[in-house]
Parts: C-alpha cells; structure tokens; sequence
C-alpha cells in the first residue's frame, strides 16, 4: 500500500507543480509567484490546492499579506529545489553536445565583480559566443543560500566554505584593508571617535563580519552599521567622513589615488581573504560552465587563445 501512494504521488507530482510550490515559498505569496512564473494567481492557487490535497498536507499557511511555508512545507522545500534542478539538469545533459552554449546563471560579490570579473567574462564571451551569462551579485551567505537551493550553477563568494551540499575551488587571493576618512592617521585615532560608524554591505557579507571582529579585538565600540548595496555609495560615504569600512585592496586603489579616503594595512588575521567558487556536489557540470571554470583558473590563459 504504501507503494502505491508514493507511486501516486509522483505521477501527479510533477516539475511545474514543485516551481509553483518553491515560487510561492520564495515570495511568500501567491500573486509575485504568479508574476515571476508568468501565469495568473489562480493558476498559482489551484495548483498548490491540488498538491496539498494529493499529499494530504498544508505547506502554506494563509494569512492577509500572504503564505507563510509551514512546517511540513520546510521540510519539503529542499527536495523539491534538488527534483527540479535534478529535471533540468536531466534535460540540459541530454541537449549539452560539447559545445558550450545557452544560459549560465552565475553569482559573485559585489567587490569581486568590480576587480575580477570583468576581464574574464571579456574573454569568456569572446571565445565562447553562443552562451549568455547572467551574474547576480550578492552576499557570500545569499549566494550560499542560492546555490544549495539551485537557483545559481556557482558562485564566487569568500572562502573557505563548509557545506556538505557545496564543493569548492580558491581562484582567488584578496587583501583586506581598513578604509577610513583621510582625517584618520591610524587606526589607533578610532578609540577616540564618538559613536563611530561603519559602512557596509547587508548582513551576511563576510568582510562586514571581519570588520566587527577586528573593532571588537581593538576594544572599540562602534554605532549601528549603515548598509549600502554598492561600492561606490561605501566609499562616497567613506570619503565624506560618515565612517569606516573594510574592503579588497582593490577596490579602493583608485580612491586612494585620488585622496579620497586613507587606506590602513592589517596583520593577515584580517586582511588575508580568499574567493572561491562554489557548486552543488550533486549537480551536472553544463559544457558552458565547465568552459567558464577553464577560463577563469588562474593561469589558463592558453586555453583562451586555443579557443579562439
């Protein structure tokens, strides 16, 4: 018998049913699921009705300003990002002939597309036409996230990464320095500010995490963070004399340059950061992906030319 049911279960169950169910947990409502799927809500409705009846389960709780995922919709969440990716990765194998080609959906940093990225797509899309990229930037924990669920094939996000879903390879090696007003002579002179600021990206960025353990070290207590998306609005504020951050080397070489803002050394305890790529341990490795992976080590520069 309860073979049967979970036989019957799947062949109800199928791929747009599990996209409606993780859209609708994603948004937290039935109407934006509908929106991004392309459909109308009702369809939306009556196919988690029909899923909720068929697995005899509530996943969504409904309230005024939408669905919350119950308990039991947790718990299937997960599987139900891995069919999906597991279905499209059945379907993208059995089209991937060699030749690399179609979407690569690729995460990274805000610093490292600013310093790394734009060189290597450059030479990605040159020597491989028929692919088109499309990088989202993001926190390393929001990539993490987007990654395990399967909306990302990769990422590059600070390393090291320990997740038993995730493999992951250091393609690069930054150096982290204190980004301060150019009034600041040394880091010693931030005791003596009153309600110091930092300025950061949102939580989950892991050089915002560096930056409250290196104050805390030094005993100097800071003000509520004030968080910005870009970085160019971190050093505008920087610059301004709003408050501190902590950012690639990279970065901020420019800046500095122009004498906008005063760049502070640190010992490697936290100025030494590597970025890493990573992927799902269970995922298949598209040709476009593996082309990119080629493209970017370092050191792989032939395989640029022999491509072109």
């Amino acid at each position: 018998m309860p073979n049967r049911s979970i036989l019957k279960i799947g062949l109800v169950m199928d791929a747009t049913d599990l996209k409606v169910f993780e859209a609708v947990a994603r948004h937290g409502s039935m109407n934006r699921a509908a929106a991004e799927l392309n459909t109308v809500q009702s369809n939306v409705t009556a196919r988690v009705r029909a899923l909720e009846l068929e697995l005899g389960i509530q996943l969504f709780q409904r309230h005024a300003r939408g669905v919350k995922v119950t308990p039991a919709g947790r718990r299937m969440l997960p599987f139900s990002a891995r069919i999906t990716k597991l279905l499209s990765d059945a379907k993208a194998a059995a089209r991937d002939d060699g030749t690399p080609g179609g979407v690569l959906e690729l995460g990274t940093l805000e610093t490292t597309a600013a310093i790394r990225l734009p060189s290597v797509l450059a030479s990605f899309t040159k020597a491989y036409p028929k692919v088109r990229p499309v990088v989202t930037t993001g926190t390393t924990c929001s990539l993490i996230e987007d990654v395990v669920e399967c909306r990302l094939e990769g990422a590059f996000v600070a390393g090291p990464v320990d997740h038993p879903d995730l493999q992951q390879e250091c393609l690069f090696r930054e150096e982290l320095v204190l980004v301060t007003p150019r009034s600041i002579r040394g880091i010693e002179e931030l005791s003596s500010i009153d309600e110091l600021k930092t300025i950061v990206f949102r939580v989950g960025c892991s050089y915002r995490i560096r930056l409250e353990n290196l104050l805390t070290k030094v005993g100097i207590p800071v003000a509520q963070p004030l968080e910005f998306g870009s970085i160019d609005a971190i050093l505008g504020c920087v610059a301004a004399g709003v408050g501190i951050t902590l950012l690639p080397k990279g970065v901020v070489v420019a800046a500095w340059r122009d004498g906008q803002v005063a760049v502070h050394e640190l010992e490697s305890e936290f100025s030494e950061v590597q970025t890493v790529f990573i992927r799902r341990t269970d995922a298949y490795v598209s040709s476009a992906l593996s082309a990119f992976l080629q493209i970017v080590r370092p050191g792989t520069e032939l395989h640029v030319a022999a491509a072109e």
